[in-house]
């Protein structure tokens, strides 16, 4: 007997939205297929345990092969099957998903049903048409006493459906493949898209003669049954071609108020603004959605690797892109806390070994308390500060460590730091002989780590040791007098302005310490580090300070020799100009025809 009908949509217009539309990449069709067949095998298991069948399940696997020379892909599975009515139900009637028939069902019968089916829609069968130009379908029930069907369409809205002879159970979908989309003809293509996408289906997989999937990850499994062999195995299977091992990793395994399954690796984090991204790989019920999961995944934790899987993240008709909802938002924070516990662990169990990986993981804990207060509120117990002698602190340490010699004339406590400890060793050399401890803060998102700490901790203000002169950094309560008159300091500052004669570099006389150097350049505080931070991504109202021209301090010491001899010498504008430039060679800021000029000057006065 044969039929002839009409496939049920509400518009002749759906199958070129299918197409060409629905779905963003045409591979993705090999995906469905493959991902129907593990379904219908799954579902076939899952009665076999209910006890409502009672054959023999034999070899379950899903086979792919393809014929180039007559143009087919087949896609062969062992389940349940389909009668000619079931064939009408599920295939004609798009967007009825058999799979969301089926738990229904059974979900009273079996929990754990529902996570064994990867259908939703009821649409992954029609991405075929994507590809081909006629599809066929041969399938036979499980049920005793049922015929086979075939079912055959061009891509129209117009099918046919007969009886067939098919001895075994299960379901053929045999793709004729258009003149348009001869790649998937080519093996190599397909085994690239089965890789990619079927590589952890729970059923196995075969393509010539090969199994390509494994059908029981490591995520699948209970953590204390793996090694960290297992797991730092796993995860040179996902990025082969990282040379680096993990620092360690995080097995995520909850089933309420949500499913969520998976491992997230630390990897070494380098300090660069182009952080790597996309490697979390999302999966459904093992099938490979994408590595797309800025929604799932906070944006401080995209630095890690690994694998999620859930089948509670809602995604929409394609399977390819993430819908947004509460769901999301929980495990989005679940994993935060997760990570947070993991690191807070580590610290307290080791804090040794936990100091050796700081450096390899303290830009990406930064980055989280930069992005989530209570992943800040957290971090701030196991987030370390690095000082130039190579000691760690807790932010509470070194709080302790620096207040009873750090606190200013207004009880405030400063921290002093440095972002290039080479290039201003004057400068920490100069804090240190006061007694002074400096931080160093080279790390790229360190500009902006240092604003957050200022908001957190009461009364601290940071700055960087080339922001003032010594003395000025830490405001104490005495005060220094100048052994120079009124007269005398104009007249001095005069002399180094016309030296100078450049109105980048704002001129003052002060009254320093004979031992300190008789003249410091230094950058305003507030202006240098929004420079710093829109330099290395700060947005908003940040970005017109990058617009402004550097300016500079030009602090000459009233109190220092240099000073008399300036004020008293014939060639006192000379020795100001070379005084000045000793300043600016201290700040690495002496270069090319005036580096040159100062060597000749320095030649002349010796």
């Amino acid at each position: 007997m044969q039929e002839t009908g009409s496939i049920s949509i509400h518009t002749e217009n759906i199958f070129p939205i299918i197409k060409k539309f629905l779905y963003s990449d045409h591979e993705i069709f090999l995906r469905e297929l493959v991902s129907n067949a593990v379904d219908a095998t799954q579902k076939l298991k899952s009665l076999a345990q209910l006890g409502e069948f009672k054959g023999e399940l034999g070899e379950l696997k899903v086979k792919v092969s393809v014929d180039k020379e007559a143009r087919t892909i087949t896609i062969a599975d062992r389940g349940l099957g389909m009668t000619a009515e079931e064939i009408k139900k599920y295939i004609n009637q798009i967007a009825f998903s058999g799979a969301t028939e089926f738990v229904e069902q059974y979900k009273e019968k079996d929990a754990a049903t529902k996570d064994q089916i990867i259908g939703q829609f009821g649409l992954g069968f029609y991405s075929a048409f994507m590809v081909a130009d006629n599809v066929e379908i041969f399938s036979k029930s499980y049920k005793e006493g049922t015929e086979g069907a075939h079912w055959v369409c061009d891509g129209s809205t117009e099918f046919t459906l007969e009886t067939t002879e098919k001895e075994d159970r299960g379901t053929n979908v045999v793709l004729h493949v258009a003149a348009d989309s001869d790649e998937f003809l080519e093996a190599s293509r397909l085994r690239g898209i089965l890789t990619k996408y079927c590589k952890f289906l729970p059923i196995e997989i075969e393509f010539e003669d090969t199994v390509i999937n494994q059908t029981a990850p490591i995520w699948t499994k209970q953590p204390s049954d793996l090694t960290d062999e297992d797991y730092k195995k796993f995860y040179h299977e996902l990025y082969p071609l990282s040379l680096d091992e993990p620092l360690f990793w995080i097995h995520l395994n909850v089933d309420y108020p949500f499913n969520l399954t998976g491992i997230l690796y630390f990897p070494k984090v380098k300090d660069e603004l182009q952080l790597q991204r996309n490697k979390i790989q999302l999966y459904s019920r093992q099938v490979f959605i994408t590595d797309e999961v800025k929604d799932v995944v906070p944006e401080f934790l995209m630095l890690l690797h690994g694998v999620i899987d859930s089948p509670d993240i809602p995604l929409n008709v394609s399977r390819s892109f993430l819908q947004a909802d509460a769901a999301v938002r929980k495990i989005n924070t679940y994993i935060t806390k997760k990570v947070a516990d993991k690191l807070s662990s580590l610290f307290k169990q080791d804090r040794a070994a936990y100091e050796e990986k700081w450096g390899d993981i303290g830009l990406f804990v930064k980055y989280g308390m930069l992005s989530d207060d209570k992943f800040y509120d957290k971090a701030k117990d196991f987030a370390l500060l690095k000082n130039v002698d190579d000691k760690l602190f807790t932010l509470t340490e070194y709080t302790e460590h620096v207040q009873a010699n750090q606190k200013d004339k207004n009880d405030s406590t400063v921290v002093l730091y440095t972002n290039d400890a080479e290039a201003q060793h004057a400068y920490v050399a100069a804090a240190q002989e006061r007694g002074y401890d400096v931080l160093n803060l080279d790390q790229v998102l360190d500009p902006h780590f240092v604003g957050l700490l200022e908001q957190k901790l009461e009364k601290t203000s940071f700055k960087r040791v080339d922001a003032a002169t010594v003395g000025q950094l830490i405001e104490k309560e005495e005060t220094t007098e100048s052994v120079l008159s009124e007269d005398d300091q104009n007249k001095l500052t005069t002399l180094f302005v016309d030296a100078i004669a450049n109105p980048a570099m704002h001129v003052k006389v002060a009254p320093l310490s004979p031992q300190d150097a008789p003249v410091v350049i230094t950058q305003n505080e507030f202006m240098r580090r929004m420079k710093d931070m829109q330099r290395t991504g700060g947005g908003g109202g940040m970005q017109m300070f990058g617009a402004f021209p550097d300016s500079f301090d030009v602090t000459v010491n009233a109190n220092h020799p240099v000073a008399q001899k300036v004020l008293s010498g014939d060639d006192g504008g000379k020795l100001a100009k070379q005084a000045f430039d000793l300043a600016l060679l201290a700040q690495g800021l002496l270069k090319g025809e005036a580096l040159t000029a100062f060597v000749k000057r320095s030649t002349e006065l010796l």
